[in-house]
């Protein structure tokens, strides 16, 4: 037969364990997203937090299967904003512990499959933009030199950030 202290105490462990735990920690719902550079989505974040693997999907099957290469959507543009630089200041692959997509997909328990194929970096023209961004601070000229760069990649063109204006 089990005493009434016992009984207590197999009925406070648990919840004595739960508040220890959550007192020495801060620990958020949701995963700690790294912060973009440029204006947010049009759309929303939130509409492109929850409808990103459509749009890409829907993308991509313009660009691979009909040949359209003026799609909204690439991962090319997504790596613009969305880099995350690591403690030697350059970019981290998507898809690295820490990297803006794995945050989030490792967070899910989502594997990502988009770098099977595409680059997980920006290239050299986007790292580029991104420098100059993060120099710059989130003005806006910044979504402006941004928004040229994205228009310039869709059309296939050079570009080249505006070099600062000396006085």
């Amino acid at each position: 037969m089990i005493r009434l202290p016992h009984l207590l105490a197999l009925i406070a462990l648990p919840v004595l364990l739960a508040a220890a735990a959550s007192a020495g920690q801060d620990r958020a719902l949701w995963p700690e997203v790294p912060k973009a550079i440029g204006t947010p989505h049009p759309e929303g974040n939130e509409y492109w937090r929850r409808h990103h693997p459509d749009l890409l999907r829907h993308d991509r099957d313009l660009t691979l299967r009909m040949g359209d290469r003026t799609v909204r959507a690439s991962l090319r543009q997504c790596l613009v904003c969305h880099a995350v630089t690591g403690p030697d200041a350059r970019p981290v692959a998507a898809g690295d512990p820490g990297g803006f997509c794995a945050v989030c997909h490792e967070y899910a328990a989502v594997s990502i499959d988009c770098f099977t194929c595409h680059k997980a970096t920006p290239d050299a023209r986007g790292l580029r933009v991104i420098e100059k961004a993060r120099a710059m601070g989130n003005t806006p000229e910044t979504a402006t030199m941004i928004a040229d760069y994205l228009e310039a990649l869709q059309k296939g063109t050079a570009f080249a950030p505006q070099p600062e204006a000396t006085e």
